[in-house]
């Protein structure tokens, strides 16, 4: 298990450690930076309830939830409630070992699919 901490210390949430962490460019991923570590939600120790302020907008899927005091993004939760997954954002973890992590770069601006898979129909 790691955790993952906002500057402050304020918001902790653990988790296990990852072993593939997901770059994506849609417009709230490349503003932030953050670096996603997906799980099941029964995998996340997540921080008190109040500790965070979530935001959400457009189809209000996703809630991306940063520390009230120090304002790094933490996480995100699904509001959907058919999605089976959440996100830690990896770049929260100190001493997390980049080089041991996959990267996946997923376009999240335009085609909605990873960018290190083939797509149907592309040679192989």
């Amino acid at each position: 298990m790691t955790e993952a901490a906002c500057h402050c210390g304020a918001v902790r949430l653990t988790a296990p450690m990852p072993t593939e962490v997901t770059i994506c460019n849609c417009s709230i991923c490349r503003r932030s930076g953050a670096r996603w570590a997906y799980y099941r939600p029964e995998e996340v120790r997540l921080p008190p309830a109040g500790s965070t302020q979530p935001y959400v907008w457009g189809d209000r899927m996703l809630a991306f939830h940063r520390c009230k005091s120090c304002g790094c993004l933490t996480h995100w939760q699904s509001l959907d409630g058919r999605q089976r997954r959440m996100a830690l954002n990896a770049r929260m973890i100190d001493g997390l070992d980049w080089s041991a992590v996959r990267l996946r770069y997923f376009d999240g601006a335009d085609t909605w699919s990873y960018l290190d898979r083939p797509r149907p129909g592309d040679p192989e």
